[in-house]
């Protein structure tokens, strides 16, 4: 079958031929496109659904008889169809069994995933970490995710965010890197994917609640409760305030020893509450209110002292947020997802720096460029969750 070229208009370096069909197989070394249905016959309905905990808060909620492939693949495209709808360019993938990790290999400018069927050789990490993941039963490092091969559908901007994001701070202190994550996350607030995304997605008015967050004290522990289960604790204004209400009472108590942070209901937490999002105008003043008000970094600054309890889904900031604590559990049947890149933004929680201090930059690309939901036994064998409660 013929090939056709993908161009994007915000950079070329993303679009590459794409061969449609059966994949073919790549010379030696040679990036190549997925076909359309992905490796060993993956078609893109075998994409993990997005549990209701998504719906009811509007996460992917305009999907509700199931996803599609760009609620999966998790970016959008400054070029829209005609009905507002984007454009998505499938990543370029490089055949890592066919690669001689002892020779030098070029890749093109921009991300490219990488594909292995076997375990990768500690000779494969220099090439691993050039890439912005792989897919591997198995290697050297964390650069690659033992998930089923899968075409990785992005538009070049939010994708390019993300990965120089990630990438840039990798190594900085945690404050530091909130600032560069919550700069990105503003100025795609006011781009293109976001804005189309936005329109499509009228915000509803958001049900108020007298008490959001609850809290209970026994002893030297003080259990803070998301208590907003008929929206899946929906991580809306209102519960982000509770919660840094709670952890100021902790930071000014030192005999709380542990606090112990739980849902109720039967999703920890859905994420960021979708009719709240894009409703600041100012994208500077987003920027000043996300870090004046980051219970990220109320989390991280009493790391030692909180232990999350995660349970069903854990979506967005469900995940970002619990991650900056030393130790975090979960109980049989949590998941974790990151679909931020579908709306045209990144996490913006503190997830480009709480899962990467986990999991690697590589794992966090993955989860973020693919949207993939990750069970509690990869979740545990990547350490993005310590152990079962």
């Amino acid at each position: 079958m013929g090939s056709t070229t993908t161009k994007n208009p915000a950079t070329e370096t993303i679009g590459q031929p794409l061969i449609c069909g059966r994949r073919r197989r790549a010379a030696p070394g040679r990036v190549e496109e997925i076909g359309e249905h992905g490796l060993g016959g993956t078609s893109t309905t075998d994409f993990p659904q997005v549990d209701e905990a998504c719906i009811a808060t509007g996460h992917l909620g305009q999907w509700s008889s199931g996803p599609p492939s760009s609620a999966r693949c998790s970016s959008r495209s400054p070029a829209l169809s005609r009905d507002n709808r984007p454009v998505l360019t499938r990543l370029p993938e490089l055949d890592l069994d066919e690669v001689d990790f002892a020779a030098p290999l070029d890749l093109p400018t921009g991300p490219v995933v990488g594909v292995s069927r076997r375990v990768l050789p500690e000779s494969a990490a220099p090439l691993l970490e050039r890439l912005a993941f792989t897919f591997a039963p198995g290697g050297p490092g964390r650069a690659w995710a033992d998930l089923e091969p899968r075409p990785v559908e992005v538009s070049a901007v939010p994708a390019r965010v993300l990965l120089e994001v990630l990438a840039v701070t990798e190594h900085l202190p945690v404050a530091d890197a909130l600032v560069v994550e919550s700069l990105a996350y503003s100025m795609l607030l006011g781009a293109g994917d976001f804005r189309a995304w936005r329109d499509r997605t009228p915000a509803r008015p958001v049900p108020e609640k007298a008490e959001p967050v609850r809290l209970e004290r026994d002893g030297d522990r003080l259990t803070v409760t998301l208590d907003v289960p008929e929206r899946h604790n929906a991580f809306g204004r209102a519960v982000r305030d509770g919660l840094l209400a709670a952890l100021d009472v902790v930071r000014l108590d030192a005999t709380v020893r542990e606090v112990r942070l739980v849902g109720a209901g039967p999703s920890f937490c859905s994420g960021g509450d979708l009719d709240e999002f894009g409703t600041a105008r100012d994208p500077a003043l987003a920027h000043a209110t996300r870090l004046d008000a980051s219970a990220g970094r109320a989390v991280h600054g009493l790391r030692a002292r909180m232990r999350p309890v995660l349970h069903g889904a854990c979506i967005g900031a469900g995940i970002e947020v619990p991650a900056f604590a030393d130790r975090v559990l979960a109980r049989e049947g949590a998941w974790f997802c990151l679909p931020e890149l579908a709306f045209g933004l990144i996490p913006g929680a503190g997830g480009t720096v709480s899962l990467p201090r986990r999991i690697g930059r590589w794992r966090t690309a993955c989860l973020a460029l693919t949207g993939a939901r990750l069970d509690l036994d990869t979740a545990l064998a990547w350490g993005l969750v310590d152990g079962r409660a």
